[in-house]
C-alpha cells in the first residue's frame, strides 16, 4: 500500500446553465441557515429525490472503483452521473473545493481531492458524493475495496459500516443527539479504534451544512433532542490507529496522524414518529 502523495488536478469540469447551482457555489462561505431543522413535507419529498440520486451516484462510482482506474476518472464519474439526472455536485465551488466528491484512500481520513493517483490493489478508498436538485441537498458515502485489501482493514471497512447502522438504529425521538456518538464510540473501542473527533455529522436540507452537528464520539455537550422531522447526516470517521489527524497544505485533505488506514459510511436521514428513514438508498 504506497502511501497517498498529492497528484495532479484535472481543470474544473464544467456545469450546464440549466442546472440550478447552490447559492455558496464560488462564493468564499455559503449564508448562514436561518432555518428549522425540522423539515415540512414539500422539503422532505425534494430531499428524498435528493439522496436517491446521490445514492444513485455513489454506486455508479463505487462499481468503478478498481485497480488501475484514477481517482479523477472516478471524480468524472460522479460528476457525469449527476448531471445526466439534472443534479449539481454539491462539493464543486464549496469553499473552493475544486471537484465533484471526494476521493480519500487509506489513511486519508476525509475530504481528499481527486487527482491523478491510481487505485492500486490493496487500496480502500471513500467515496463522499451530494447532490443539489429541487433546491435541497442529499449527501451520502462509503468506503469502497479493492480485492487486495489485508483482513485487518476489511474488518475495520465493515466495522464502520456496522458502526453507520448501530448509530441509525438509536436515532428516536425524545432522545438527545448525542446518543448518536456515544453509540459509536463504545462499539468502535471495543476493537481499539480510533474515532475520529473533529469531523462531524450535521444538518441538511435547503443547507449543506446548517449548522447542526451530530458527534461521532461521547460528548454530552450536544443534547439537542432529536423531533420528527429533522434531516441530518451520520458519518462516522473509524481508523485503525490514534484519531489524531493532520491536514495537506490544500486545506482539505485530512490524513491520520500516525498514517494508519481509516474508513467512513455516511447516510442522509429523516427522523421519524418511530426512528429514522434512510434518504440516501438507491
Amino acid at each position: 500500500m504506497t502511501p497517498v502523495a498529492p497528484g495532479a488536478i484535472s481543470p474544473r469540469r464544467p456545469v450546464p446553465a440549466h442546472i440550478p447551482r447552490p447559492e455558496y457555489v464560488d462564493q468564499p462561505a455559503p449564508a448562514k441557515f436561518t432555518g428549522s431543522e425540522v423539515k415540512d413535507a414539500e422539503t422532505i419529498e425534494k430531499m428524498r429525490i435528493a439522496g436517491r440520486i446521490a445514492a444513485q451516484a455513489l454506486a455508479e462510482v463505487g462499481r468503478n472503483v478498481v485497480p488501475g482506474v484514477t481517482h479523477d476518472e472516478l471524480d468524472r464519474i460522479g460528476h457525469e452521473f449527476l448531471l445526466d439526472h439534472d443534479a449539481y455536485p454539491s462539493t464543486l465551488g464549496y469553499r473552493g473545493f475544486p471537484k465533484s466528491l471526494c476521493t480519500s484512500a487509506n489513511e486519508v481520513i476525509c475530504h481528499g481531492i481527486p487527482d491523478s493517483r491510481v487505485v492500486e490493489d490493496g487500496d480502500i478508498v471513500n467515496i463522499d458524493i451530494t447532490a443539489f436538485i429541487g433546491g435541497v441537498h442529499g449527501d451520502t458515502n462509503a468506503t469502497f475495496l479493492t480485492p487486495g485489501v489485508s483482513p485487518e482493514v476489511r474488518d475495520l471497512v465493515d466495522r464502520t459500516a456496522e458502526a453507520l447502522r448501530r448509530a441509525i438504529q438509536a436515532v428516536k425521538p425524545g432522545r438527545q443527539l448525542n446518543v448518536i456518538g456515544r453509540v459509536i464510540e463504545a462499539y468502535a473501542r471495543r476493537f481499539g479504534y480510533g474515532v475520529v473527533r473533529e469531523f462531524t455529522g450535521h444538518g441538511i436540507g435547503t443547507a449543506f451544512h446548517s449548522g447542526l452537528i451530530v458527534a461521532h464520539y461521547d460528548d454530552p455537550q450536544y443534547d439537542t433532542v432529536i423531533e420528527p422531522g429533522m434531516t441530518f447526516t451520520i458519518e462516522p470517521m473509524l481508523n485503525l490507529g490514534t484519531h489524531a489527524w493532520e491536514m495537506w497544505d490544500d486545506d482539505w485533505t485530512v490524513v491520520t496522524a500516525d498514517r494508519q488506514v481509516s474508513a467512513q459510511f455516511e447516510h442522509t436521514l429523516l427522523v421519524t414518529e418511530t426512528g429514522a428513514e434512510i434518504l440516501t438508498l438507491p
